[in-house]
């Protein structure tokens, strides 16, 4: 994303990366790698590393007990703006192949890319993108393609390919896997679709505090209003907040909403001026932890649809 925090990271990070791929590469040659970093004793399953947990949750559905399935990113992380460590760097190079969202989400994650030889897939490729409309951002590709179930289908299937290309001897059941998962992913989106359907034509708009929603919004007719375009700041200025709130009044939008990985302050602030509900958290870049309210991807979009429609209806 061409933002002055995220070239600003990338700036700081390239000299460390090329210099902690090195020593990485070295001891992968001296013996370490195979099996990948922080494997267990006797696993030598190889390990594909996502840089996120919603794709690490959708390749492990994918994957099944044939190969070890890791995230970059832990539970509840914030992605955009990640700033790789010496470990990340590590186990990157020692992985047997790497899957990243593309659409530009993971700038800080393409000197991996670079600098580490492990074969690599983008599995967003062949998804009709959204473009950002708003703020520096405008013309960009709204990255959050997989907060639709129906580009979903085609992470998977992308998702699919890698492992069958990595692993040809089980291809067959990544297939089978793919072809299970991707059934529950219509039933999900049909059961949002139906859910986000039932609410009436002048609450039908949705705020939030990132730009994320996008795909979800064209899947479900709603409108989309947002403070920020992307989670780069992850700070509202005061006309932010101001655009958000005539937007709020002018819609008469009965609730609003934040996402998990930022602060709801802004929000809230919108919600008080306004008159509306503090309608709930959302999830978008990341799962939450085992026990927590999603952690997998399918739960995600369940939570998310589930909370827009309490929220705006008033049941909250």
């Amino acid at each position: 994303m061409p933002n002055s925090r995220i070239r600003g990271t990338e700036a700081r990070v390239r000299p460390l990366l090329a210099a902690l791929v090195a020593g990485a590469s070295a001891l992968a040659l001296g013996g370490c790698g195979g099996s990948g970093a922080g494997a267990a004793p006797g696993d030598d399953r190889p390990v594909v590393l996502t840089t996120f947990t919603v794709l690490a949750d959708m390749t492990r559905n994918v994957a099944g007990e044939h190969l070890r399935v890791e995230s970059i990113t832990k539970a509840g992380a914030e992605i955009h703006g990640y700033e790789p460590t010496p470990s990340d760097v590590r186990r990157a190079a020692e992985a047997d192949l790497v899957l990243d969202n593309g659409l530009g989400l993971e700038a800080w994650f393409e000197q991996f890319v670079e600098e580490v030889e492990v074969p690599h897939a983008v599995v967003s490729e062949g998804v009709e993108d959204l473009p950002i409309t708003e703020d520096a951002y405008a013309g960009l590709a709204n990255p959050h393609a997989w907060m639709s179930p129906l580009n979903a289908e085609i992470y998977v299937a992308n998702i699919a390919e890698a492992l069958s290309e990595l692993d040809p001897a089980h291809a067959e059941d990544y297939a089978r896997n793919a072809e299970a998962y991707t059934a529950e992913l219509r039933q999900v989106r049909d059961e949002l679709v139906a859910e986000l359907e039932t609410l009436p034509e002048n609450q039908r708009a949705l705020v939030t505090c990132e730009g994320a929603f996008s795909y979800l919004a064209r899947d479900a007719g709603l409108q989309e209003q947002y403070l920020w375009a992307v989670n780069a700041e992850q700070q509202a200025t005061p006309q932010q907040v101001a655009d958000v709130i005539e937007f709020v009044e002018r819609n008469d939008v009965p609730a609003v909403f934040c996402e998990s990985t930022v602060s709801d302050e802004p929000m809230r602030q919108v919600a008080e001026s306004t008159g509306a509900r503090f309608g709930g958290t959302l999830y978008v870049d990341s799962l939450s932890e085992e026990g927590g309210p999603v952690p997998t991807y399918l739960d995600l979009l369940r939570h998310d649809a589930e909370t827009i429609v309490e929220g705006l209806k008033g049941s909250a």
